[in-house]
């Protein structure tokens, strides 16, 4: 019986090849759209759940008190863990130190010449044998107690083969980095994707407690983290208390303020405000939305099915009665339907699948996510893809089978289908509104991110940051003193403008901020400054303005200071002149100087965030990055003109420029990648959207195919029959736009208060999405109204 249903089913899907090809597409492209966000939720979700004792995984953050508000940082204290080590001696706790940006250098081992050189933008990571006690890293070969002593480092694999050629070779080998050489103890294997610790090199961090030499309790670095293993039967709470009179015990006076607390592992990746070592998190709330999303689209592509469906109910009236006339009852007729959705609901996830394994590399690329299809490492991909299948099989299926069950085969055989009811065509339109409310909602949230990330890279940001070439250096002291050197040979290169050294750009990855005391006063003040270390040259070579006072000699050192507008209105004065020739005073009396200049505010940080009080100075032992102002007419020749300059004058270190505005566009590219997911998303809605259009038309166009042929007899043209279709769905359209319009200014008015700086959404924002949806709509619909408008009539009325 059962083998005969789906015989005839594929004979009746056969006999509509247009009708089961558009099902198919449509279904498939949704099923698509659920797998490929099911695979990216999947990743994010997954991530370091592969440590076996990751339900005991906790770090230390801490909380920052100030006028400002209250701040956390995934850093700590540099005397935390040390401490800790002496005041909890049964507990399992290691400190990680993350080192971006690292110059590695392979010395010959023979004449100690350097034969090779590597630059890692991440993970170069310090820490002690503990870590891997805690995380589970395992090792190919050697072991992770050599990582007690100084100068010894372990690293991957693939790290192995990229720096010696063989890994099996490289222990033993030593690696050299800011003139600190390590001895190779131990290879890892490959590290997983799903992790935010992307190991490369493992250095032990008591190379790096004797390089920072004495530490304090004020000092707080967000790649300075603490993590331990909670002990077995002890509870978060009970270890927060204990941190809350540990940090209490240590800290005094103001800094008391600042407290630690515990975080578990299973937070830290959806931890937007103390971030990770990879960079990038993801908010919980986007994982909602996405799962919000696939549900929609899935929806819309039932939705399609079911438009699709009842529209060619006509075409098998005359089947369904005679069926019923010869004995056919209603659990046979939906049973006989079913088994044409289960055959078409099949061949469309096989499609899904094709699409998505096909989409998979391009999604990777344009999102930065190394999630795959890999049905042997992830099962759950075919228990998703079960379910999914009866969901579509549900939902696409019901309706339409309870419908033409229900035909009375009289009327049937008639071809008078009891599928004209205003119920049904009620039904359907609603459903029609129903997709066009998601298919704008996506189209106002997409236009709206893409003049948000217009925003960010088109507003001024206070300084020239085009044509700049940032170039990192080495900062110890040998190679700090060839700087004056290096100066005057860049100033000779044809195309070199201006050339200044300093911490860092105007606005980079690196910040460095600290309290400070002005004009002499007893106490530091409440809230810290973005310190700018750089020369003479800076304010010339990004072209910042002053606006009272003048700039800072030239020196080596802490001599004078500038100020920014924000800081000068943060000590509450409102002349900037009133603070010229006041001194200020940072790290408790240690860099002491006059204020000789205010400058013009700029954006020191991302847009993200608001304007930060700012004090630039002269310290040349803080230096490590060079700005380089070139002409872009010859920008080619002169970029190879200065890296020749650089491997003369630093011929160990790995020259790589990169432009300062790529730089800043990176500050945002998590919000430019969800621009271009939810464009390729609201692009798949609007399609399948149209889909559903093109099965109400159709249905439409078979229901009204006689009024059509009389109204043509009766003399009405082309154009009024075309109308006669379109008008419907504009109202539809319309419907669909006043209700999608206030419930995405919600949801991306929302969004849009994460950022400091944001656009505002406009009326003729939510304008264009309506008219641009009614456009696409009514080109789909015109397809079949014309058909029906230029039909002979003749064919139509014969019958009567």
């Amino acid at each position: 019986m059962i083998k005969n249903y789906f015989k005839t089913g594929f004979r009746n899907l056969w006999r509509n090849k247009n009708f089961t090809v558009i099902n198919i597409a449509g279904l498939a492209v949704g099923i698509a759209v659920c797998l490929v966000i099911f695979l990216i939720i999947q990743f994010e979700l997954s991530f370091d759940k592969f440590h076996p004792k990751k339900d005991r995984i906790y770090r230390v953050l801490t909380e920052l008190h100030s006028e400002d508000g209250m701040h956390v940082s995934a850093g700590v204290p540099f005397s935390l863990p040390k401490t800790m080590h002496n005041d909890y001696p049964g507990l399992v706790s290691t400190a990680v130190f993350s080192d971006g940006n690292d110059q590695i250098i392979l010395p010959d081992e023979k004449n100690g010449q350097e034969v090779k050189k590597f630059m890692e933008e991440k993970g170069v990571f310090f820490a002690e044998p503990a870590f891997f006690e805690i995380f589970n890293y395992p090792l190919l070969i050697g072991e992770y107690n050599s990582l007690k002593d100084p100068n010894t480092a372990v690293i991957t694999k693939e790290i192995a083969n990229k720096y010696f050629g063989d890994w099996h070779q490289a222990i033993g080998k030593t690696i050299k980095r800011k003139k600190q050489v390590y001895t190779i103890t131990g290879i890892l294997k490959t590290i997983p994707q799903n992790t935010d610790m992307q190991l490369k090199i493992v250095a032990s961090y008591a190379t790096l407690k004797s390089l920072y030499g004495t530490v304090d309790w004020v000092s707080v670095a967000n790649n300075h983290c603490f993590y331990f293993l909670l002990p077995e039967g002890a509870t978060q709470s009970s270890m927060d208390q204990q941190l809350l009179a540990f940090t209490k015990k240590y800290k005094k006076d103001d800094i008391a303020r600042n407290i630690e607390f515990s975080q578990p592992l299973s937070q830290v990746h959806f931890d937007k405000e103390s971030g990770n070592f990879l960079d990038r998190t993801v908010s919980k709330g986007m994982i909602n939305a996405l799962w919000m999303i696939a549900a929609f689209i899935l929806l819309i592509a039932c939705v399609n099915f079911v438009n699709l469906s009842t529209a060619q109910a006509v075409n098998r009236a005359k089947e369904i009665g005679v069926r019923k006339v010869l004995g056919g009852n209603k659990t046979q007729l939906r049973f006989q339907f079913f088994s044409e959705v289960t055959i078409i609901a099949l061949l469309a996830v096989l499609l899904s699948v094709i699409i998505t394994v096909g989409s998979v590399p391009y999604l990777n690329k344009i999102l930065q996510l190394p999630f795959s299809f890999d049905i042997a490492q992830h099962p759950s991909i075919l228990y998703f893809l079960f379910l999914i299948t009866i969901a579509v099989i549900g939902l696409a299926g019901f309706y339409p089978a309870v419908v033409l069950s229900r035909f009375n085969p009289i009327t049937a055989i008639r071809a008078r289908m009891a599928a004209r009811s205003n119920k049904g065509v009620t039904l359907r339109r609603g459903l029609v509104v129903f997709q066009f409310v998601i298919a704008q909602a996506l189209i106002i949230g997409t236009l709206i991110i893409v003049r948000q990330m217009d925003l960010f890279r088109n507003s001024p940001v206070g300084f020239d940051k085009h044509a700049v070439l940032n170039v990192s250096f080495p900062d110890d002291s040998t190679n700090l003193a060839k700087l004056n050197f290096l100066h005057d040979e860049l100033m000779r290169v044809k195309g070199v403008r201006s050339v200044s050294f300093g911490f860092g750009s105007p606005a980079d990855n690196g910040n460095w901020y600290s309290n400070f005391r002005y004009n002499q006063s007893a106490k530091e003040t409440d809230w810290s400054a973005n310190l700018k270390w750089a020369d003479a040259s800076y304010l010339s070579t990004y072209n910042i303005p002053l606006v009272s006072g003048r700039n800072v000699q030239a020196s080596d050192t802490v001599r004078e200071y500038l100020v920014n507008e924000t800081l000068v209105k943060r000590l509450g004065i409102s002349d900037p002149a009133e603070v010229l020739n006041k001194q200020l005073d940072i790290w408790d009396g240690q860099m002491p100087g006059p204020i000789v200049g205010v400058i013009k505010d700029f954006n020191a940080v991302s847009l993200r965030e608001g304007m930060a009080p700012v004090i630039i100075s002269t310290m040349k032992q803080f230096y490590g990055k060079a700005g380089i102002k070139i002409e872009m007419a010859q920008s080619g020749e002169t970029i190879k003109a200065i890296g020749k300059i650089w491997g003369n004058v630093y011929p160990e270190y790995v020259y790589e420029p990169k432009f300062l505005d790529t730089v800043i566009d990176n500050f945002y590219s998590q919000e430019n990648r969800l621009s271009k997911l939810y464009r390729i998303f609201a692009l798949l809605a609007i399609f399948l959207s149209c889909l559903g259009l093109y099965g109400l038309a159709s249905f439409m166009a078979v229901q009204r195919v006689k009024e059509v042929g009389v109204r043509k007899v009766m003399g009405a043209s082309v154009r009024s029959i075309i109308f006669l279709f379109s008008k419907e769905f504009i109202i539809l359209i319309s419907i669909a736009f006043v209700i999608a319009a206030p419930l995405a200014w919600l949801y991306m008015h929302d969004w849009l208060q994460d950022f400091v700086y944001r656009t505002r959404i406009s009326g003729w924002i939510l304008l264009l999405a309506g008219v641009s949806a009614s456009v696409i709509a009514l080109l789909t619909i015109s397809v079949k109204a014309i058909q029906a408008a230029v039909a002979n009539p003749i064919k139509s009325l014969r019958t009567e």
